[in-house]
Formats: C-alpha cells, sequence, structure tokens
C-alpha cells in the first residue's frame, strides 16, 4: 500500500513543472489525481505558460502509473471553472481527499501597466482562495490542503525589488498573503479536522527560473544573461550553495503534508529552501 493509497487529490497548475511532479509523486503512492491548468498564456507573463499538450502528456504519465486522473483546462481565476472541474472528479472518483493550490507565475520586468501586479495576485493568491473553495464543500475530516508560497513570502528583497517591475511586486505581496492565509484557514479547519499548510520552496529547477526575465533578475549587470550568466547568481537563494532544488525535492514534502504521516501537521510554514531563509533571516539573540 502506498502512503496516499486511494487519496483522491486536486491539483493546480499540474501540467508541468511542480504541478506535475506532485502529480506524478502522489499517484506513485497511490492516489487518484483532478488535474488542472490555463494551457494558455498570460499576456503580462515574458515566458511562455504550459500548454494542453503539457497537461496530457501530465494525464499520460500518471495513467503510465496505474492511477486515474481526470485533467480539465481550468483558470484559477475563475471560481466557477475550478468548481465544474472538482464536481466532475468528485463524481468519477467519490471523495475529495486532498489540495495541492500549485498555479502560480512570475511576471517580471519592467512594465508601464499595472496589470502585471494584478495578474501575478490574482493567480498567485486569488488563485489558492479559489482552490481551497471549490474544494472545500468536498473535503472531510483528515483532508489536508497544501498551498505552494516562495522563499520570496518569507524574506525582503527577494523579487520584489522595484527593477522587477509591478510583478514582481505582486509576486512578493502574493506569496506573503498565502502565508497568511494558510495561518487563519487552519485556525479555522482545526475544529474540523481538516489540516492547511503552506510549502515555500527557494529556487526549483522549472520553467519560472529557466527564462531570460528570470536571468535578467539575477544579473542586472549584463544586457542580455544567459543561463549561464544566472546560475553564478542562483545560489544567492540559498545557504548550501546550490542553485536550486528540483520540483521532486517539493513534491516529496508536498507528500508527507497530504500523507497521514502529517496527520496533526497544520497552519505549518514549511521551508524546502536549502538554507535561504536561515541565510537571510538569522536568529536573533534570546536576551
Amino acid at each position: 500500500m502506498g502512503r496516499v493509497q486511494d487519496k483522491v487529490v486536486f491539483i493546480t497548475g499540474a501540467a508541468r513543472g511542480q504541478g506535475r511532479a506532485h502529480a506524478l509523486r502522489l499517484a506513485e503512492e497511490g492516489a487518484d489525481i483532478i488535474a488542472v491548468d490555463l494551457c494558455e498564456n498570460i499576456p503580462t507573463n515574458g515566458y511562455a505558460l504550459a500548454s494542453q499538450d503539457d497537461l496530457d502528456e501530465t494525464a499520460r504519465l500518471v495513467d503510465k502509473l496505474g492511477r486515474r486522473i481526470v485533467a480539465r483546462k481550468a483558470d484559477v481565476r475563475d471560481p466557477a471553472a475550478l468548481k465544474a472541474a472538482v464536481a466532475e472528479g468528485v463524481a468519477e472518483f467519490g471523495r475529495l481527499d486532498g489540495v495541492v493550490a500549485q498555479a502560480g507565475i512570475a511576471p517580471l520586468g519592467p512594465q508601464d501597466s499595472a496589470l502585471a501586479f494584478i495578474d501575478a495576485i490574482t493567480v498567485d493568491f486569488n488563485g489558492v482562495v479559489h482552490a481551497v473553495e471549490a474544494a472545500l464543500p468536498h473535503l472531510k475530516a483528515g483532508a489536508s490542503i497544501v498551498a505552494t508560497g516562495s522563499l520570496a513570502a518569507l524574506i525582503p528583497a527577494s523579487v520584489d525589488n522595484p527593477a522587477n517591475g509591478p510583478g514582481g511586486l505582486g509576486y512578493s505581496f502574493a506569496k506573503r498573503t498565502v502565508a497568511a492565509f494558510i495561518h487563519d484557514l487552519a485556525t479555522v479547519l482545526a475544529s474540523r479536522q481538516i489540516r492547511a499548510n503552506a510549502v515555500h520552496p527557494t529556487n526549483v529547477n522549472t520553467d519560472m527560473l529557466n527564462n531570460e526575465l528570470m536571468y535578467r533578475s539575477f544579473r542586472p549587470d549584463l544586457e542580455n544573461p544567459t543561463r549561464e550568466d544566472a546560475l553564478v547568481s542562483f545560489p544567492a537563494t540559498t545557504g548550501m550553495g546550490n542553485p536550486y532544488v528540483e520540483p521532486e525535492d517539493i513534491a516529496d514534502a508536498v507528500l508527507y503534508l497530504i500523507s497521514e504521516e502529517s496527520r496533526w501537521v497544520t497552519g505549518m510554514q514549511m521551508r524546502v529552501d536549502a538554507g535561504g531563509y536561515v541565510r537571510k533571516r538569522p536568529q536573533l539573540p534570546a536576551f
């Protein structure tokens, strides 16, 4: 028996990157998956987002593991679309045991419009709230909610430098608000024995990190930095010298939080950051 055998988990942003890694890790341990993704680009986001082909590939890989999946195109900014996807999945599988609110964007770069700020918030924060809202009527005692935050939620001057434009400010604001939301949500749901936790990664080796906008963020001294140029600066957000962690590293944390192993863990801000937080926020003296 797997660690989440026969649980049903709803995952947003499941077409690639961390979302796909979560779907596959949970399926490996026995879960069935309800997966959604936008499968379109957002104009203020300067790198390409996942496609329908990506979501189809996630579905194929889950199926290959011998688990069931309902995969649907849906925008986390649209509560009705998420509710419909969850309802379809619950009708297919008969239950819902967990939520992984993973979908996110990082619309960095100088932009004249404040829309990048709004887009970052409506995807990265509102999208978490909408995922929880869609799932909550179906969750029972023992269920688990996991939201993806960021090291940027916990330390200053990560991507919230004005040089990164309004989208960078919006990203940090959204992730800080996710952390606060999870804290208070855990309080509200404790009496129902439904858990809520956040996972805060450092750099993760996905398309959100591996794009020209992020390279410029890490190497503002260069006009057109390459990945190789940026790679030497990536360890600035860790404390162990590594430039990033892999999506599978975050998926292992998500698996723990969805599984019964964490049945008494709630309201936690779980950092998978290779020491990035303790490097930036050293412990204050006790006196």
